[in-house]
């Protein structure tokens, strides 16, 4: 849209206060407050000259590693035939390893915690599946956007030649795909690299990562001085990793020439064998760690009953704990507060960037700051900034929504913004014409055009809260517990009956996610007709 056209450019300036002042007070003032206590040579020194450090920050890099590799070996043959193939229950497959990745990672441990067997728990093998778990829809997005568009041509001429599948795929196919298996690798390292509710979850004490130590000396240990050296490294580790990916941007793009969005049926009995074995077996491998927890929370005393589920909605029945239902409550609560705030925010910051002038081409990167740091080392910060005068929120309702907004407001933005910038201006143009004022031209123009969006990043705001566990960890308080961090409490404990009830808020908190995020899917705008 040109700006100088918009109607609304004198207030653009004024929409881009509130989002400036939300991310200056409660994100910016916290990461400083962290880097000042943190990047001291005193407060290195000292983190460095504890002998526990160093295996956790190997194992962070290690395993982050380790779950790329596999994520990209167990993604592979799936992606392959999202791309290539149209079957019967393609759309359903895609779905279902979509929501893989939409679950919170304390859901994704949770069931994995429910799936695997005893001697597999507080493993790095279990920590590395659950990432493949979590981490296979960014191959299949990401890399199969791209295989789609190469042309079979090439693949059949080789294979007329007498080339084996096995050699088509190195010598052609991978050496096309090297982009987007480098993108999408690079993806799924920083989602392991910065994962926390899986480690915390399924890791334990002995499989602790920089993001599980920082809350571990923050919050066990009484280390601050500790933790926010370690949040400091992280925050440059991240920095580093955003700075690499944004310069080799442009070697991901797609080659020219290439493009074939065409995908066709199974010709061969080979091909037929082959399509339907990997769907269904990734099918299965989504739906077992879900059915496993759901089976879980059935499951006290040897037998399936409903006990678990009976004591988590009955207050008082279970007296060594406080009735975990209110944990769903709370979440409730969090979560719309989050999705208005976010919303309205994410409108008012959306609607500056698309109205204004290109000077607030940095506000856009500005509004973007959050996505560079993790939500754990957004809960330290918070906890250590505004727990005394002119802001002591360490105790007020308030803190957690404002957590939350801060990490949902990008995502929100990124959805708003195009559905702003895309408002046609020639219908402003003759509003304007009629005698319309600004806000009369917004009001009949632009408010109908973006509703039905902002209702979709509404719902997602109310997901990314409702799954929110590394600030959460930090500023949550018994009274005012939200659902991942009652689901990771319950799970720590021994007994049945409590680890049931845990099981039971995991499962409320998928059916929860899952419904949320269908609305977005059901609010997109190719959905809805103008």
């Amino acid at each position: 849209m040109n700006s100088s056209r918009s109607p609304y450019r004198s207030a653009a300036p004024w929409l881009a206060i509130a989002p400036a002042l939300l991310l200056l007070v409660f994100f910016v003032w916290p990461l400083a407050g962290i880097v000042a206590r943190g990047a001291s040579g005193a407060a290195f020194a000292t983190l460095f000259a504890n002998p526990a450090i160093a295996p956790v920050l190997w194992f962070t890099v290690w395993q982050a590693l380790a779950s790329t590799l596999l994520t990209l070996v167990v993604a592979l043959p799936v992606t392959h035939i999202l791309a290539r193939y149209h079957f019967a229950g393609r759309r359903l497959l895609l779905a279902l390893v979509s929501t893989a990745f939409v679950l919170p990672t304390v859901v994704v441990g949770a069931a994995f915690l429910a799936l695997l067997p005893p001697a597999w728990h507080r493993t790095v093998w279990a920590i590395i599946a659950a990432h493949v778990y979590f981490n296979s829809a960014v191959v299949v997005r990401v890399v199969g956007s791209r295989w789609e568009q190469l042309h079979p041509h090439m693949a059949d001429a080789a294979r007329t030649l007498g080339a084996s599948p096995l050699r088509i795929l190195r010598t052609i196919t991978l050496p096309l795909l090297r982009s987007a298996l480098g993108a999408a690798g690079a993806v799924v390292f920083l989602f392991s690299f910065t994962s926390y509710g899986v480690v915390r979850v399924l890791g334990g004490p002995a499989r602790s990562t920089i993001e599980t130590e920082i809350y571990l000396r923050a919050v066990q240990l009484d280390d601050l001085g500790g933790a926010t050296a370690l949040s400091v490294l992280q925050l440059v580790g991240l920095g580093l990793l955003l700075w690499w990916w944004l310069r080799s941007a442009a070697a991901r793009q797609s080659p020219p020439g290439t493009i074939f969005t065409q995908v066709r049926r199974p010709r061969s009995a080979a091909a037929f064998a082959a399509v339907y074995g990997i769907g269904t077996l990734a099918a299965a491998g989504v739906l077992a760690p879900l059915l496993a927890m759901l089976l879980r929370s059935l499951r006290v005393g040897g037998t399936l009953n409903t006990t678990g589920w009976r004591a988590a909605f009955t207050p008082g029945l279970q007296s060594v704990l406080p009735a975990p239902f209110a944990a769903v409550l709370t979440s409730l609560q969090f979560a719309l507060a989050t999705s208005v705030c976010a919303t309205l925010l994410g409108l008012a910051a959306a609607s500056a960037i698309a109205y204004g002038s290109r000077r607030l081409v940095l506000f856009e990167a500005f509004v973007m700051l959050p996505l560079a740091a993790s939500a754990v080392t957004l809960g330290l910060g918070m906890l250590i900034t505004f727990d005394e005068a002119p802001l002591d929120l360490r105790g007020a309702w308030i803190i957690m929504p404002l957590a939350h907004s801060l990490i949902a407001l990008p995502l929100v933005v990124r959805m708003l913004l195009p559905v702003v910038r895309a408002v046609p201006q020639g219908a402003r143009e003759a509003a304007a014409v009629l005698g319309a004022a600004p806000w009369q031209v917004w009001f009949s123009i632009d408010r109908p055009l973006v509703a039905r969006a902002a209702l979709a990043a509404a719902a997602f705001a109310f997901a990314v809260s409702l799954g929110e566990f590394g600030a959460s960890s930090f500023l949550t308080r018994r009274t005012t517990e939200t659902l991942p961090v009652a689901i990771s409490r319950l799970l720590a404990r021994p007994g049945d009956l409590v680890q049931a009830q845990g099981y039971v808020l995991a499962t409320l908190l998928v059916l929860l996610t899952v419904s949320a995020i269908a609305a977005v899917d059901g609010l997109r705008p190719d959905r809805l007709a103008i």
